[in-house]
């Protein structure tokens, strides 16, 4: 105290200010620092934490744990120590050779442009047997190998845009795999007037040969394309087309049609039964097939019609003509008109080439100047309402290429352009409750696109 008071008396206020805050801090200093006496335990305990802490490496990383705060040894979480990721790997890619079928082309051919041998065609033959893989290859078809260490590992068969077949090796030998694709359904409308002939305005509404062909087979047995077609004749028709990845690759079937002809509509809708057979019929259920064709040759131009007295163009004699004549080029193929057995085959006098047909007990066909017959039949085979048994000609009594078809009944001669031709038999019983939901939906169909179209064409 003595030396503060003198202190007070020589030095300025704020320097005594200093210098009680400098004691403060020299006082505090001391009482937190440890003393030379202090207890050996708190020493001891202080080393101890000290030299526990370790550390724990795991890969590159180095961990540091203090177990002074646990009785229980500490394990390191297996996520604390991150490991390099581990290059994931790569995906093995097949090398495919690509090889287009040619006209003349065989299997071995193929494998030997491929670099493989006969025995490769052979072994691969031999594992396909029995499946459609490779039974037929067509120009313009594509095959596809994968090949290594001049072994054959796989081969793809590309029949068409829809079906393909995949041989792989095995321990066993080579296997096949069908893959089919399945394209998606659309709806087309399509419709158009005679002016010219079928095939020609039907082409100009958008009709594919093969679509103008079944519209003709559906009608086929009430309207005779070559003699009965007028113009200003209308037809209309929904049919399918097929897209496969939104690209169109294909027609399916006509699911409804009309033909006005001369006045008289004719309608048609298709149905599938319970069996999955399917056939064309009118909307009151009767089938649109008949048990014979109206006309057995497609498209030809009648060129003599059926009549009691003609002067004969060869023989210049005047006398009946009991069948009716369809001029049309050499080879062209004549179709038998209904179900039946062939009871004659081979040259018949003035007729020339010539088949005959029995159908049923009462009813014969016979088909005349025929420039060949078709493979693998004769007398005795049976056949089925459009197959074809020949071809025109002009062989016998004939100034031109044509087919002369003759219809008996009884061993009576009839008018084939005229004869009224049985039906053939109608939807099921049980079928018709089916039939007739189905044909209902696929006619009002048919009349939407008719709506639509007329609005469109108005506005």
């Amino acid at each position: 105290m003595v030396l503060i008071e003198r202190l007070k008396q020589h030095l300025p206020a704020t320097h005594l200010i200093a210098v009680a805050i400098c004691c403060v801090i020299v006082g505090l200093t001391s009482m937190l620092m440890p003393s030379a006496e202090a207890p050996a335990s708190v020493l001891a305990q202080a080393e101890s934490t000290e030299k526990s802490t370790t550390s724990i490496t795991d890969g590159n990383q180095t961990a540091l744990v203090n177990k002074a705060s646990s009785a229980e040894p500490v394990k390191l979480p297996v996520e604390t120590a991150k490991k390099p990721l581990e290059q994931a790997p790569s995906e093995i890619t097949e090398q495919w050779q690509d090889f287009k079928v040619r006209s003349g082309d065989t299997l071995t051919s193929i494998f030997k442009r491929a670099g493989l041998t006969n025995r490769d065609a052979f072994l691969v033959s031999k594992g396909v047997q029995g499946t459609e893989a490779l039974k037929r290859i067509y120009p313009g078809q594509i095959i596809r190998f994968v090949i290594e260490d001049n072994q054959l590992i796989k081969l793809l068969h590309i029949r068409n845009q829809l079906e393909s077949s995949l041989v792989t090796i095995t321990a066993q030998g080579y296997e096949v795999e069908t893959i089919a694709k399945q394209p998606d359904i659309s709806p087309r409308f399509a419709e158009g007037s005679i002016e010219n002939s079928l095939f020609y305005d039907a082409s100009q509404a958008g009709l594919s040969d093969r679509m103008i062909m079944e519209l003709a087979a559906i009608f086929g047995w009430d309207i005779d394309f070559v003699l009965d077609l007028r113009q200003g004749d209308r037809f209309n028709l929904v049919f399918e087309e097929k897209y496969l990845d939104g690209k169109l690759i294909g027609e399916g079937n006509i699911l409804s049609a009309q033909f006005i002809n001369q006045g008289e509509t004719y309608t048609a809708v298709r149905y599938t039964d319970s069996e999955g057979n399917s056939s064309y019929y009118t909307p009151e259920g009767d089938s649109m097939r008949k048990a014979f064709l109206r006309s057995p040759v497609s498209f030809a131009r009648i060129s003599s019609s059926f009549k009691n007295r003609r002067k004969h163009p060869v023989l210049g004699l005047t006398r009946a003509h009991k069948g009716t004549d369809y001029a049309a080029r050499t080879g062209t193929p004549i179709k038998a008109a209904g179900d039946g057995k062939i009871i004659w085959r081979g040259t018949k006098g003035g007729y020339g080439k010539a088949v005959i047909v029995q159908h049923g007990g009462n009813i014969t066909t016979l088909y005349g100047h025929m420039n060949n017959y078709r493979r693998g039949q004769k007398s005795g085979s049976r056949v089925s309402q459009g197959d074809v048994i020949g071809y025109v000609g002009q062989t016998g009594l004939a100034s031109g290429p044509h087919l002369h078809y003759e219809f008996r009944v009884n061993g009576v001669h009839k008018n084939p352009q005229t004869v009224k031709l049985p039906h053939a038999a109608p939807i099921a019983k049980a079928e018709k409750d089916n039939f007739f939901a189905a044909a209902k939906a696929s006619l009002a169909q048919l009349e939407q696109f008719k709506a639509t179209q007329l609005a469109s064409a108005s506005n």
